[in-house]
């Protein structure tokens, strides 16, 4: 029996992606009964942050395609969890705004997601949890389309 020291270590990306599948796991938990998709809470998290985005936004910021955006702002509005509202500075744009119900249902999931995100770190002391983020961000931001594509350009 091979002893697990004799193992490869895994990659950091095969770490990173088992570590959004359990999240991933835990959120769809949290939210069964709930009426909305992990998908779509995230997208509701992301207009919190970012009220008033066009949907190619929230596509890009909630890491789903735009194609299946229009379909969770068709179902979020439906839901009146959203609101669409044309762009005073682009009329043929729509800007999406979270609703009071949008909000209420945020706020009812508020605590379970902290608790979630609580029992991640839970391992980690304050300065791990605020290096992990450094890190994290700090990986994100280097793989960002905007830096790769410059990196790209610079390299032809």
């Amino acid at each position: 029996m091979a002893n697990d020291l004799s193992r490869p270590t895994p990659s950091l990306l095969y770490a990173v992606k088992r570590l959004e599948l359990a999240i991933r796991t835990h959120l769809d938990e949290m939210l069964r009964g709930s009426g909305v998709t992990t998908l779509q809470y995230t997208a509701l998290t992301v207009l919190e942050r970012r009220d008033g985005t066009t949907a190619a936004q929230l596509a890009r910021d909630s890491f789903v395609t735009p194609q299946a955006m229009a379909d969770m702002v068709r179902a979020l509005d439906q839901r009146h969890l959203i609101r669409r509202s044309p762009n005073p500075d682009n009329k043929r744009e729509l800007l999406l705004y979270l609703t009071e119900e949008g909000y209420a249902l945020l706020d009812a999931y508020a605590s379970a997601a902290a608790g979630l995100e609580d029992h991640m770190v839970s391992a980690f002391s304050p300065e791990q949890v605020d290096a992990f983020r450094t890190a994290l961000t700090s990986a994100w931001i280097t793989l960002s389309p905007e830096r790769t594509r410059a990196l790209t350009d610079s390299a032809c």
